[in-house]
């Protein structure tokens, strides 16, 4: 595959729109990108902190934004690039008490947004597209339950997310935020990841109608 930036140079065709539920995006062009200062935080760490929050309040809550956007007549997806090979969709964990549609939007408002304060349009959560389980204190991950498993240490949900006609992006200095097509991601889990990877599928019911600015 090609390498991609903010703007991608791929292209495809857009979905039938017949049986299938319609989705508005709107033009990459529509929104503005920036970059932020932040504390930098690795895979490993991650995974250091999932095995001491277990211990403390069990298995952890994960909400993750799956978010469109139109270039090249095809849409694209919103990713979040870590560490140069570190692909991830933006989201964060749940805190106690904390209902998913809330944390999603706390979430995006820390790193996508200009400030802490999450200045800009309400975040709007939509339907939740799938879960993702990580059975043990390690990387792999199902999309389903394994049976022998009776304590996950991760569940990961992912909601989607649709974009006002125009917004602020502002996103960490040690992340890289950017647009890429669904036929680039389809099926290219060496690259993406399982879950990204699998966003394609989950969006198939959709048609999308691309809003022009």
């Amino acid at each position: 595959m090609g390498d991609h930036s903010i703007v991608e140079e791929n292209g495809g065709e857009s979905m039938n729109p017949s049986s299938s539920t319609a989705l508005d995006i709107y033009p990459l062009s529509c929104y503005y990108f920036g970059s932020k200062d932040c504390a930098s935080d690795t895979h490993a760490d991650r995974l250091l902190r999932l095995r001491a929050n277990y211990d403390a309040y069990g298995m952890r809550s994960y909400v993750a934004a799956v978010i469109v956007v139109e270039l090249f007549k095809h849409p694209h997806l919103l990713l979040l690039q870590v560490q140069s090979s570190i692909y991830k969709l933006p989201g964060g964990r749940l805190r106690r008490g904390e209902s998913d549609t809330d944390c999603l939007k706390r979430k995006l408002s820390s790193k996508l947004s200009a400030g802490e304060d999450g200045r800009g349009p309400e975040w709007e959560v939509g339907e939740c597209l799938g879960m993702w389980w990580r059975p043990d204190f390690e990387s792999l991950l199902y999309p389903y339950l394994p049976p022998n498993i009776k304590w996950p240490k991760e569940c990961i949900k992912l909601y989607l997310v649709k974009l006002p006609p125009s917004r602020r992006f502002i996103v960490p200095k040690n992340f890289k935020i950017l647009a890429v097509p669904l036929c680039q991601l389809h099926e290219n889990e060496e690259t993406y990841g399982p879950i990204v990877s699998g966003v394609p599928q989950l969006l198939s019911k959709y048609s999308f109608n691309i809003i022009e600015p």
